[in-house]
């Protein structure tokens, strides 16, 4: 259940009533944890609610035109859900961690490489106008990674905190009433 708590956060943080640094949002975080913790046969879920709310925000909140390099997100949300997979039976925090970097650096590196290839009107396609392309992304990359670190911490760790708590409680609780 919390799996599915963590995807509708995930999809309501991008919302502009919910303000927030551009790219500071719990999207990988929820896709990884989902993937980790969540049904295997409903991992269509988070994947169609994050497309879904994609072509809201694009065509209606935003008005911009629908393009093929929303397919590179997606296939990035598929990738981020299947490595989250990867932590169902052995996660620890090195390898947490891990996949949280890997979720930002490779959206970073995927999704500015698709925009210069999606937009002729806005870097030239060179290599110099790919490079512009990726220091341009950069102050946004930063938030990514703050923000997919910060929320891949909350997400595992809060669970698990919680679950040590009670342990903890019961254990005590035990030794008590012994």
């Amino acid at each position: 259940m919390l799996a599915y708590l963590f995807v509708v956060f995930a999809v309501l943080a991008r919302m502009p009533f919910m303000p927030h640094p551009w790219n500071f949002t719990p999207v990988a975080a929820a896709l990884l944890y989902f993937g980790a913790r969540g049904s295997r046969r409903q991992l269509w879920v988070p994947f169609v609610l994050l497309a879904v709310s994609d072509v809201i925000l694009t065509k209606f909140v935003y008005s911009y035109v629908f393009s093929w390099d929303h397919f590179v997100t997606w296939a990035w949300y598929a990738a981020i859900l299947l490595l989250g997979t990867r932590l169902r039976e052995n996660s620890n925090w090195l390898r947490i961690g891990g996949a949280a970097l890997a979720s930002s650096v490779s959206f970073f590196i995927l999704s500015n490489f698709a925009v210069w290839a999606c937009w002729n009107d806005l870097y030239p396609k060179t290599l110099a106008g790919l490079m512009t392309c990726y220091a341009a992304g950069l102050p946004f990359f930063q938030r990514a990674f703050a923000g997919d670190m910060l929320f891949t911490a909350a997400m595992f760790g809060l669970p698990a905190l919680a679950a040590a708590i009670a342990g903890s409680t019961g254990k005590s609780r035990g030794a008590a009433a012994a």
